[in-house]
């Protein structure tokens, strides 16, 4: 009797701190059977479209969502944006997760693989025209901000 209301015990703490832990995770990670992420929070079409092709590693895609000359900085140190991306795409960089979304979806936040350069927290702050098109996008690491 005492060895089920211990088994009871333990169970029912395990479940207990399970739930807790699953309701305070609001972030938005990758389904590890699927490789995918839910982007729906992106409320920003166009930033959304484009994330959703830098997670299918769709260079094509991406691109398609910027101006032919579209700016960049990543760290606030300005870089050119196509070699960057292509180099981006060549390693198959992505989010893992997203913490935040803010500014109608044009600003986010979260842990992102950068191939040879491991995971780390960043930010991608995109910068939009009249056309929709992203004219601008700024990334770094969240630390550095």
């Amino acid at each position: 009797m005492v060895r089920t209301k211990q088994f009871i015990l333990i169970f029912c703490s395990f479940i207990a701190f399970y739930c807790c832990e699953a309701q305070s995770e609001s972030k938005t990670h990758i389904n590890q059977k699927s490789n995918t992420m839910d982007l729906s929070k992106i409320l920003n079409e166009t930033v959304r479209q484009a994330v959703e092709a830098l997670q299918a590693n769709d260079k094509e895609a991406f691109y398609s969502h910027f101006t032919a000359d579209a700016k960049f900085s990543d760290d606030g140190n300005e870089k050119d944006f196509k070699a960057f991306f292509d180099n981006a795409f060549n390693h198959k960089e992505k989010f893992l997760s997203l913490d935040k979304i803010e500014n109608g979806g044009k600003n986010l936040e979260g842990d992102f693989f950068a191939g040879q350069w491991g995971t780390f927290k960043v930010f991608f702050n995109f910068t939009l025209n009249s056309d929709d098109k992203i004219e601008r996008v700024d990334i770094g690491q969240v630390s550095k901000r």
